[in-house]
């Protein structure tokens, strides 16, 4: 049998995006066994890399650690003739573009779809923004609380009565980011058929939407608005978190063979067949009634006494762990979740690793997050660029090389 390979080996994607929801598609996209190379402004690169606490002033910030390992970069100044005419010289030889700039800005820099497909008919071009390319709110300034909030979603978080809560996670972002990722594939799927390449489109509003999908169906069909409701939805019941004797712990009954074995192991076992909550619309109608005959039963246990004897019976449940507990998960390591790379000024830095995993095709190696410009020399001869028509780009500031700067980060 030959030797396979990582899926997108020999796929290179030319990355022009920043911050969260383009660095993530790309982050996909490396860990699929693209090669990504990152264009940069030469001044400061990637805002990310100054987000976060940085435990080493000439390094990056965790966020941008985490959404930049395994691509390259290249520091270019897109305004400088000599910049453009390298960025245009690369993307000649891209599989993939992916940018996340407002609609219209790489138009005006010469490096939009139709001026670029015109000498690469193969390309595969994504563009991320925040509320897309058409209709009243393109262009608009878009970030992820602004998405969480114009959605709907921040409207629906916290407890009832409070303040909206923001989702920590920039889930507007990051499901961009997934959404642009998808995109990719499937294009790059259909160019084997066709030969051609094409242009995708999504944005962090449509993305956001299509994680609230059954909300919106649900008030489409019912005039339902959804309000805050903690840790508990409107679907299954119970569906929340218990307060117990140490901590808490979610508990989950997804039909009612789990509600009789729910009831069994909490030692309430005489309610199973209370006509207030035999059945989940009546759970529905009896809502509160049911949260206290709960809450009263988890807080005279442990949550470990919880968890224990919830998964001898079949329940779906976890205790809320805080995220320096979660680090420590063993399953984590089991998974493969984690991956650990030697960074020079940081030592052994883990990293949060590919979720995909191939019977047959191997992860591509993680490589530590690039320096900013780091790898523009490579690159650039891989274009065929001599060793003095690069030093002469970074004569003229047109392109910045990691090797040649001080403070450039890792």
């Amino acid at each position: 049998m030959p030797d396979r390979e990582a899926p997108l080996l020999r796929t290179r994607v030319v990355d022009f995006t920043r911050v969260f929801s383009g660095p993530f598609a790309s982050q996909v996209l490396a860990g699929l066994g693209a090669d990504v190379i990152k264009i940069e402004r030469p001044d400061g690169g990637d805002e990310a890399r100054d987000y976060g606490t940085r435990p080493d002033p000439e390094s990056p910030g965790p966020p941008f650690l985490a959404m930049n390992h395994t691509k390259r970069s290249v520091a270019v100044d897109l305004k400088a003739p000599g910049g453009l005419r390298v960025a245009r010289r690369l993307v000649d030889t891209a599989d993939v573009v992916i940018e996340n700039f407002r609609p219209g800005v790489m138009d005006r820099l010469g490096l939009g779809y139709a001026q670029v497909s015109a000498t690469n008919a193969s390309l595969v071009y994504c563009s991320i923004s925040g509320y897309g390319s058409t209709g009243p709110l393109a262009g608009r300034a878009a970030n992820d609380l602004s998405i969480q909030a114009l959605s709907g979603l921040l409207s629906m978080t916290g407890e009832p009565g409070r303040p909206p809560v923001r989702t920590p996670a920039p889930v507007g972002d990051l499901m961009a980011g997934m959404f642009a990722a998808i995109g990719v594939l499937a294009a790059l799927r259909e160019r084997e058929r066709s030969g051609l390449g094409q242009h995708v489109e999504t944005s962090m509003l449509e993305a956001q939407v299509n994680t609230l999908n059954y909300f919106f169906v649900d008030h489409w069909l019912n005039g339902t608005v959804p309000r805050p409701m903690g840790t508990a939805n409107g679907l299954g019941l119970p569906n929340q978190a218990f307060q117990t004797r140490d901590g808490w712990v979610c508990i989950t009954s997804s039909n009612e063979r789990a509600w009789q074995r729910l009831c069994a192991a909490l030692d309430i076992a005489r309610h199973a067949a209370d006509p207030r909550f035999a059945t989940l619309q009546a759970r529905y109608a009896h809502r509160d009634a049911l949260v206290d005959l709960l809450s009263a039963a988890t807080k005279r246990l442990t949550t470990a006494e919880c968890v224990a004897r919830l998964d001898a019976a079949g329940v779906s449940n976890s205790p809320v762990r805080d995220l320096a507990e979660a680090a420590m998960e063993p399953q984590l390591e089991a998974m493969g979740a984690v991956v650990t790379v030697p960074m020079e000024r940081l030592g052994d830095v883990r990293l949060v690793n590919s979720p995909l995993h191939f019977s047959a095709s191997p992860r591509p190696a993680t490589t530590p997050p690039p320096r900013l410009g780091g790898d523009t020399r490579e690159v650039l001869a891989e274009l065929g660029y001599s060793p003095r028509e690069i030093a002469e780009l970074e004569a003229e500031q047109a392109v910045l090389s990691g090797q040649n700067v001080e403070g450039a980060g890792l």
